[in-house]
């Protein structure tokens, strides 16, 4: 017999006491390696994201130039807010951006994906293809091609002056400059494409191949069976391209040159959130406006949650 097996006679100690005490040193050790590990996180959470959002939700209460001191005035902000019109120019046509740009990239990325899910031959390199356009995404670069493709002399009224069309610019006329940026945004659909054709991979074959012997065309299949399935992912591309159209910035501040014209057709909230606190220096007020966006979209968010429950289906609910 070895001393080990001899030790809890000895002791006295209960047979299962060592062993959970040797569990409770092992977890605090954990618990500290844990903390270690995430202490940097931490840090960086609070200094460069919790600090930062007190801070401009403080100003948002404040006359604030970067020149002076801030200068307390309660809820002077907010309700400057509802009186300025180019804040409702801009809360009109950041509203009809995304009203337009997030149901043509959701339409286009599901009815690209169901053409990619048809099993065509090269399906790899499609795929890689229409997803390169997502990587560039509204950068710079892009939107300053399309201001090359869109302006008074560019591309596309070369092209239709060849057959015999005229038209001024397109970037120019307030009635095509939003457009111009929300084409812009479509043409980058090939992420929330990637995500739904890996949706439709999973949708059950037995159900479809039961729907058609029951006679379900090809519409009554895709409603009755695959969107059923796709739900969540649609929630969650519904939910990402919203909050991403209601941030959308670099397209609108290249296209129209920083200022958001011509008459105020392109001025998206974030340019004239910007122009509040970097160009005019009025930072408290900027600092407003960003804090109602945050509300704006954390209503949006808990009503998309609430409504989840009558169209959203997950596994065999």
């Amino acid at each position: 017999m070895t001393t080990d097996s001899l030790a809890p006679s000895v002791t006295g100690a209960p047979e299962s006491f060592r062993p959970r005490r040797r569990r409770g040193r092992s977890g605090s050790r954990d618990s500290l390696a844990a903390l270690g590990f995430l202490t940097p996180w931490l840090i960086g959470m609070a200094c460069l994201t919790l600090g930062p959002m007190a801070y401009s939700l403080y100003l948002s209460f404040t006359r604030y130039d970067l020149l002076s001191s801030p200068r307390w005035v309660g809820l002077a902000n907010f309700t400057q807010l509802f009186s300025d019109p180019r804040f409702d120019s801009a809360a009109w046509v950041t509203i009809m951006y995304v009203v337009v740009s997030v149901p043509v990239v959701l339409v286009v990325s599901m009815l690209v994906a169901l053409l990619l899910n048809t099993g065509i031959r090269f399906i790899t390199g499609y795929r890689a293809l229409i997803y390169l356009p997502s990587l560039l995404g509204a950068s710079v670069a892009i939107a300053t091609l399309w201001r090359q493709i869109f302006g008074a002399s560019g591309l596309l009224n070369n092209a239709l002056q060849a057959i015999g069309i005229e038209h001024r610019s397109w970037i120019g006329d307030p009635n095509t400059s939003l457009l111009v940026i929300i084409t812009l945004n479509a043409w980058a659909f090939g992420s929330t494409m990637v995500i739904f054709l890996a949706g439709l991979r999973q949708v059950p074959r037995d159900q479809l191949e039961a729907a058609l012997v029951d006679g379900a065309g090809p519409f009554r299949r895709f409603f009755s069976v695959t969107l059923p399935h796709m739900s969540p992912l649609v929630f969650f591309s519904v939910l990402l391209d919203t909050v991403h159209a209601f941030q959308a910035f670099t397209s609108a501040y290249v296209v129209s040159g920083g200022d958001g014209g011509p008459a105020d057709s392109t001025l998206f909230y974030t340019l004239y959130l910007y122009q509040q606190g970097f160009t005019q220096l009025n930072m408290g007020y900027a600092s407003a406006m960003a804090w109602f966006l945050v509300v704006v979209l954390a209503a949006f968010t808990g009503v998309l949650f609430l409504t989840s429950r009558f169209w959203v289906h997950y596994g065999d609910r």
